[in-house]
């Protein structure tokens, strides 16, 4: 319970700043010059690694085409549809499709998130922007927000979060912190914002304690190379609780971090 609240331990399921290797940006103006291919039978393998020095490998690839609302994507699975990575935990099982210079997904993003939370958050996206080629910087992209009320450790609380994807940098020569080196890559950030309450009586009287103030739990950085995909992903989530008191006992520590890199190893 204590490594699942990583309350950015959701979405995911969370600022990181860009790393010394970012240097060689030069943000060029952003164009749409640039190559995602949906194939079926494209894949991608990544080396994941945490802050708690674990190490995995993940298998991303395309199995073919899905109806989602009556249009085609194009379906993402990973091998033994296990997945330890962000990226890949994100994608697994969902749609993603092109439009408007746009990749849009639709699925259930739970399915990363919930593995990495105690919560159950609502992340059932439609028509989710998770990158634009032609971006600006920072630029908002999709939001969902959302409230859910449950019960966890004989309390009703009640988490309200916002998932939000911006835009980001177009870097004309990247260099991944293990040291590959990649030409016209651009970024995109997924966001998980949240805050969790709860109500406790004091003199016959409901009263709204704050658990966890809204802060920024989890933010996943992903820089996807032209004509290849996302080469490098990073994630890091994060959380700090109020100071509550002796009646609301909290089984998990006041704060928690972790950060998830994955590292593209092969693709076809």
């Amino acid at each position: 319970m204590k490594s699942k609240l990583l309350l950015a331990a959701a979405l995911c399921g969370i600022l990181f700043s860009c790393s010394s290797d970012d240097s060689s940006s030069d943000n060029p103006t952003p164009d749409t010059n640039f190559t995602i291919s949906l194939i079926t039978g494209k894949y991608w393998t990544y080396d994941v690694e945490d802050s708690n020095a674990n190490q995995f490998r993940d298998s991303l690839y395309i199995s073919g085409d899905t109806l989602i609302n009556g249009i085609t994507h194009k379906k993402f699975k990973v091998k033994d549809d296990v997945a330890a990575g962000f990226y890949s935990s994100s994608l697994r099982n969902n749609g993603v499709r092109e439009s408007d210079n746009k990749l849009l997904l639709s699925g259930d993003l739970s399915l990363g998130m919930g593995e990495q939370l105690p919560i159950a958050l609502d992340l059932t996206l439609s028509n989710f922007v998770i990158f634009k080629k032609n971006a600006a910087v920072n630029e908002q992209l999709s939001s969902k927000t959302g409230v859910i009320e449950q019960e966890f450790s004989g309390y009703p609380i009640k988490i309200n979060y916002t998932l939000k994807s911006f835009g980001g940098e177009t870097i004309s020569n990247f260099t991944s912190p293990n040291n590959d080196v990649y030409t016209n890559v651009r970024t995109s950030k997924i966001v998980l914002r949240a805050s969790i309450t709860t109500e406790q009586s004091v003199g016959g009287f409901p009263i709204t304690v704050t658990i966890m103030p809204e802060q920024d739990v989890l933010i996943s950085r992903q820089y996807i190379a032209d004509e290849i995909g996302v080469a490098y992903v990073k994630t890091e989530m994060q959380y700090q609780l109020a100071s509550l008191p002796p009646t609301i006992p909290i089984p998990f520590p006041d704060s928690g971090s972790q950060t998830q890199e994955e590292f593209l190893d092969t693709y076809n």
